[in-house]
């Protein structure tokens, strides 16, 4: 039987789960006939709430630490069971059936599609105008969001955005220039920006708001190098003045402390054992250790390289915050191993934490936007220095000056550095480095330590379409060179 191309498996783009009390509170009705759905606002309520769903999903967040630090000089992979298919991403032989490629492609048109049924059928429900600008914007959030993901982990991509409903009709996709596709982001993301609110309240806190649209946007400009473009929509975020740093590095990441003034938009979890918690903390805790560092143990991935543990410098309280090099176990014997805890928590089950995963902080915000300000031109007293001493600080590091910082290109290294190790795994790192085209020379360089299996070039810097979708489409769907 002839596979469908994957972004067309929800045909019907049925309601998969939805809340009633917020966005964390899922009641999953996949049961539903779409004939029978999408007629009220409670259920477009349950729609968007599916899509924000989507983003939990392993292609999209809970694998992405994969394709976005261990490819970077950050982390490693776990020494066993997956090593397979996750030491392909850390030495680069990346084969082009490897199913973490095939999850992110498939988890990503998931949400489009559930998106796209969203957009196409709510102008034909009477709901209040208000809730209903609001649902448009929170879905075109979403989309901008996957698709910003998709242009950077695969380059030209299928652009559908409309409600598939014949299977059949996926054939008619190929893939769409990155420019275009870029296009549509930003398109999508200035709709968000003009249709959600500055806050919420209540239940509803955790929804994509203003603030996350122009960040988001933010972020989208700089990667494009849209410099002057960016710095406008990062500053207005600042200027919304509503987010703030939190006083102490570890207090974001505290599962009491979620939706935080320093979040701008974070994944949300919620343990339970409602399928809604967060796997991370098992996951990147020690393999074999037992509930000696986290109840109902950890399975080793992600583990931090041993560059990334003397990126820091002395007194840096991000360090302690981030990972560990030992933990004791239940006999009192101190074992070796660097592992990730800055997503600790105390489980209810395996895999079932509940804390929040980030995908923009403010301090993000302040760091993109000193970027920006030095990428316009070096200024030796400029707010540039400015905005990266107050992350510097809130560290317990000293502020940079111009004698140390002397040049446009070296306030670069010096914000390639600070990034680094404030974001150590939070999926910024492997990013960072091709906007900046410092991937091939950085990671080059590190070829030894790292272990590649040959030195980096350019083709490496995007990741093989799956192999099932070129089987399909092979008329439509051509391959990324190099694979």
């Amino acid at each position: 039987m002839k596979l469908q191309i994957s972004i067309l498996i929800l045909a019907a783009g049925m309601l998969h789960s939805g809340c009633q009390k917020s966005i964390l509170d899922q009641s999953p009705i996949s049961t539903i006939a779409t004939s029978n759905a999408y007629k009220t606002a409670g259920d477009f309520n349950l729609a968007v709430s599916g899509a924000y769903s989507s983003l939990q999903s392993g292609g999209i967040t809970t694998n992405s630490y994969v394709l976005r630090e261990i490819t970077s000089d950050n982390a490693l992979p776990v020494a066993s069971g997956s090593v397979t298919d996750q030491d392909e991403f850390d030495r680069f032989y990346i084969r082009t059936t490897n199913p973490l490629i095939l999850g992110a492609w498939n988890d990503s048109y998931n949400a489009i599609n559930r998106v796209n049924t969203i957009l196409d059928r709510i102008d034909g429900v009477t709901i209040e105008q208000a809730l209903k600008s609001r649902y448009i914007a929170e879905a075109k959030f979403i989309r901008g969001l996957v698709y910003f993901n998709l242009v950077r982990t695969f380059g030209d991509v299928p652009l559908v955005l409309t409600e598939i409903k014949d299977p059949n009709d996926g054939y008619a996709y190929g893939r769409n220039a990155v420019a275009e596709v870029y296009t549509q982001i930003e398109k999508d993301l200035n709709e968000a920006d003009a249709g959600l609110p500055t806050v919420y309240t209540g239940a509803n806190i955790g929804r994509a708001t203003k603030g996350a649209a122009k960040a988001l946007l933010g972020r989208v400009l700089l990667t494009q190098k849209k410099f002057p473009l960016a710095a406008t929509k990062l500053k207005e975020v600042i200027d919304l003045g509503i987010y703030s740093l939190v006083d102490n590095y570890a207090d974001y990441f505290r599962v009491n402390n979620k939706n935080n003034r320093e979040s701008v938009f974070e994944i949300q979890f919620k343990s339970g054992g409602a399928a809604e918690g967060n796997p991370w903390p098992n996951a990147f805790g020690p393999q074999n250790s037992g509930n000696a560092v986290i109840a109902f143990g950890g399975d080793g991935n992600n583990q931090p390289t041993n560059d990334m543990v003397m990126a820091y410098e002395p007194n840096d309280v991000r360090k302690d915050v981030t990972l560990a090099t030992s933990y004791v176990n239940a006999n009192g014997n101190t074992i070796q191993g660097n592992y990730v805890k800055k997503y600790f928590d105390v489980p209810v089950a395996k895999n079932d934490n509940g804390n929040n995963i980030p995908l923009i902080r403010y301090a993000d915000v302040l760091l993109m936007y000193a970027e920006c300000l030095n990428e316009q031109g070096y200024q030796s007293t400029g707010d540039a220095f400015r905005y990266l001493n107050q992350i510097r600080l809130r560290a317990k590091l000293p502020a940079r000056t111009a004698t140390e910082i002397p040049t446009q290109a070296a306030f670069r290294l010096s914000m390639e550095q600070e990034r680094r190790v404030e974001f150590a795994f939070e999926g910024l790192r492997w990013y960072d480095l091709v906007r900046t085209d410092r991937a091939i020379p950085v990671l080059n360089a590190k070829k030894d330590i790292i272990g590649l299996v040959t030195l980096l070039g350019p083709n490496n810097l995007i990741f093989p379409i799956p192999q099932s979708q070129i089987d399909i489409n092979s008329s439509k769907i051509q391959q990324n060179p190099g694979y």
